[in-house]
C-alpha cells in the first residue's frame, strides 16, 4: 500500500523465437548468455593501436601499458597530473578489520555459500585474524582470491513484456568477505585520488550528491535567466556504460597516474578472470566469464568507474558539464539560445568524441535537448538533428525550460496523497509510534531528494506542498 518497491514471486517465463522456455535452469541459462555478451551486442568500436609494439610482451599489465601509451587519455593525465606521485597498497592492520566487519550490515543479501554475517560479526575476533592474514597476504602477491569473484545474479523485471530477455536486469550477489576486501583496498585508493577527482564527479563520493550536481547548474540558469539570458542542456545516455569499462584502459590510467606496478597487477588480478551465473530460485545456469566493465554490486567498482572517467574533464575545462556517475550532461547559459546551442555543439563533439576513445557508446534515441523559453529549437549533435524539449527529467529531478518545477512538485504532492490516503485506512489499527515511523519512512521522505533544486520557487507551489 505504502511501498513502490514491490517484489514479485512470480515464475519468469521467456519467450524465445516461438518457443516457450519451460524449465527455471534454462531460463537462467539464456539470461546469463544475454547479461554476459550484452557489451559486445553493443558493436562498440575500437579505439585503433599498433599491435605490433607488443607481440612480444607476455606480462598483460605492461601489455595495457604500452598498448595505449599513445591513447589521448593517457597523453591529458600525463600532462595535467603531478609525475611525482606514486601508489602502492600498505598493508592493512587488525584493527582496519575489525572496523570494516564492524560496519557489515546483517540485512544484505549474501550468496548461499556464504558464512552467516551476523555470525562473523559476533565471532569477528577469530574471523579478523583470518582475514587480516589473508589479505596482506594478497597485497604481498598482488592477487585476488579467485573464490571471491564469483557472483550470482537475480534477474529483476524493468519494464514492459516479462517474457522478453531484454526487459531484465541483473542484480549481483557477492560474497560478503569480498566487501572486506574490498573495502580495504577501496580507501587507500580513494585517499590518493581525493585531491586528483574532479570538482564535479559528483557520483559515488562523500558530500557530492545529485543535489550537489544539480544546484551548480540550475545556479547558473537562474542567473543567466535574471540577466536576459537564456540556457540549455544536452541530456545524454550512455549505453550500460559500467559494463563496458576496459580493463586495459583502466590499468594505463592508473599507471598514469602514478601506480606502482605491484599494485597494478593486484588491480588487474581484481578485474580479470571474474565469474557470474544466473540463480532463479534453487535452479543455475553455468559459469560465464565477464570479459568487461566494473564488478557490478562491489565497492570497489564505482570508484574505479570515478578514477576511469576522471580524465575527461581535462578535454572540457573549457565547458560546464553536470556528471553524476554515468550522467554527464553538458550544459551553457548565454546572451541569447544562438550561443546557447553553438556551445552545447562544441562540447557535445569534444565528449563524444572523448566517449568514442574511451569505449563508451551515446545512444542517441535517448538524448534530449532541453532549452530555455517556449520556443523549438534545433541542434545538430554529433551528425545528428535534436529538437529541444520544454520538459525532461534529469537525476530524478523533472526541469521544464521555465525553471518553475511545476510539474514536479505536482507529481511529489500526488503521490504524497495517495501515500496519506493509504495511511488513513489502515491509521485506526495502529499506534501513535508506528504512524510516525510510517509517516516519516514513506510520506515526508517524499520531499527529501534535492529539495533546494525544487523547492522555494514560487508561492502557488510551496502552498500546494503546505496543503
Amino acid at each position: 500500500m505504502l511501498s513502490n518497491k514491490i517484489v514479485s514471486n512470480e515464475k519468469i517465463t521467456l519467450v524465445e523465437g516461438d518457443n516457450i522456455v519451460k524449465t527455471e535452469k534454462e531460463t537462467a541459462t539464456i539470461l546469463n548468455n544475454f547479461f554476459s555478451n550484452i557489451v559486445k551486442k553493443l558493436e562498440i568500436e575500437p579505439y585503433e593501436t599498433n599491435d605490433n609494439i607488443f607481440q612480444n610482451i607476455s606480462d598483460p599489465v605492461l601489455q595495457a601499458i604500452v598498448r595505449y601509451r599513445d591513447h589521448p587519455s593517457i597523453t591529458a593525465i600525463n600532462e595535467k597530473c603531478d609525475a611525482s606521485s606514486h601508489f602502492t597498497f600498505p598493508k592493512v592492520s587488525e584493527e582496519d578489520i575489525l572496523k570494516e566487519i564492524s560496519n557489515l550490515k546483517v540485512n544484505k543479501a549474501t550468496q548461499g555459500t556464504d558464512i552467516p554475517t551476523k555470525i562473523i560479526k559476533e565471532n569477528s575476533d577469530i574471523f579478523g585474524e583470518f582475514i587480516l592474514s589473508n589479505i596482506n597476504s594478497c597485497i604481498d602477491q598482488s592477487t585476488f582470491p579467485s573464490s571471491l569473484k564469483l557472483a550470482n545474479i537475480i534477474p529483476v523485471h524493468k519494464k514492459d513484456s516479462k517474457s522478453l530477455k531484454e526487459n531484465y536486469r541483473p542484480v549481483s550477489i557477492l560474497s560478503n568477505i569480498s566487501k572486506i576486501y574490498e573495502r580495504c583496498l577501496y580507501d587507500q585508493i580513494e585517499t590518493f585520488f581525493g585531491n586528483i577527482l574532479s570538482k564535479y564527479q559528483c557520483g559515488f563520493r562523500k558530500g557530492y550528491n545529485a543535489q550537489h550536481c544539480l544546484i551548480v547548474l540550475i545556479e547558473k540558469w537562474k542567473k543567466s535567466v535574471d540577466n536576459g539570458g537564456a540556457f540549455g542542456a544536452l541530456l545524454t545516455d550512455l549505453s550500460k556504460a559500467f559494463d563496458c569499462l576496459s580493463h586495459e584502459l583502466l590499468i594505463a590510467k592508473l599507471e598514469a597516474y602514478g601506480f606502482e606496478k605491484k599494485s597494478l597487477v593486484l588491480i588487474n588480478d581484481y578485474l580479470t578472470n571474474r565469474k557470474q551465473r544466473v540463480k532463479i530460485n534453487d535452479s543455475f545456469s553455468q559459469w560465464g566469464i565477464i570479459d568487461f566493465g566494473v564488478p557490478q554490486g562491489s565497492i570497489m567498482g564505482p570508484l574505479l568507474f570515478n578514477i576511469f572517467i576522471c580524465d575527461m574533464f581535462y578535454f572540457l575545462e573549457e565547458y560546464e558539464i553536470a556528471n553524476y556517475a554515468d550522467d554527464s550532461t553538458p550544459f551553457c547559459a548565454g546572451k541569447n539560445h544562438e550561443v546557447v546551442i553553438e556551445t552545447l555543439e562544441q562540447s557535445s563533439t569534444i565528449l563524444f568524441k572523448w566517449l568514442k576513445n574511451n569505449y563508451m557508446k551515446v545512444n542517441m534515441d535517448k538524448s534530449h535537448l532541453l532549452l530555455s523559453g517556449n520556443k523549438k529549437l534545433e541542434a545538430n549533435i554529433d551528425d545528428n538533428i535534436i529538437v529541444s524539449e520544454q520538459q525532461q527529467e534529469l537525476l530524478g529531478i523533472s526541469i521544464d525550460s521555465n525553471l518553475s518545477f511545476e510539474n514536479h512538485v505536482t507529481n511529489i504532492c500526488k503521490k504524497t496523497s495517495q501515500k496519506i490516503n493509504a495511511l488513513a485506512r489502515i491509521s485506526p489499527f495502529m499506534d501513535v509510534s508506528q504512524r510516525r515511523v510510517i509517516l516519516k519512512s514513506f510520506i515526508t521522505s517524499q520531499f527529501g531528494y534535492c529539495p533546494l533544486i525544487w523547492m522555494f520557487h514560487s508561492r502557488t507551489l510551496n502552498n500546494k506542498i503546505i496543503s
